[in-house]
C-alpha cells in the first residue's frame, strides 16, 4: 500500500468508512475534511428506488447551482457597418 500524506491521513481519520451518512451529516463533513490545495469536487451517488426501464419511473430534471458553473459567457460579434449596431443592441459584449 502506498504511503499517504499527513493531511490525507488526518482527513481519513475523521471519516467512518463503514457508516452511511445522511446529506445533513455528509455536507459539513466533506467541507471539514478537505486536504487538497485546490478546489475539490464531490461525487454523489443516490439510490432512488426506481426502475429506469419503465417510462413512468424515469427521473429527469435540472438543478441550479448556488454559485453557478464557473465563468460567465461573453459574446464576440465580428461584423461591419450596420451589423455592428445590431450586434450591440442584441447584447454582444465585444463588437469589431
Amino acid at each position: 500500500m502506498r504511503k499517504r500524506g499527513k493531511k490525507f491521513s488526518a482527513a481519513r481519520a475523521q471519516v467512518a468508512v463503514d457508516r452511511v451518512y445522511t446529506i445533513e451529516d455528509a455536507v459539513p463533513l466533506v467541507q471539514k475534511v478537505k486536504f487538497a490545495k485546490f478546489d475539490e469536487t464531490v461525487e454523489l451517488a443516490l439510490r432512488l428506488g426506481v426502475d429506469p426501464k419503465h417510462a413512468d419511473q424515469m427521473v429527469r430534471g435540472t438543478v441550479v447551482l448556488p454559485h453557478g458553473l464557473g465563468r460567465s459567457k461573453r459574446v464576440l460579434a465580428i461584423a461591419g457597418g450596420e451589423k455592428q449596431k445590431e450586434a450591440r443592441e442584441a447584447g454582444a459584449d465585444v463588437v469589431g
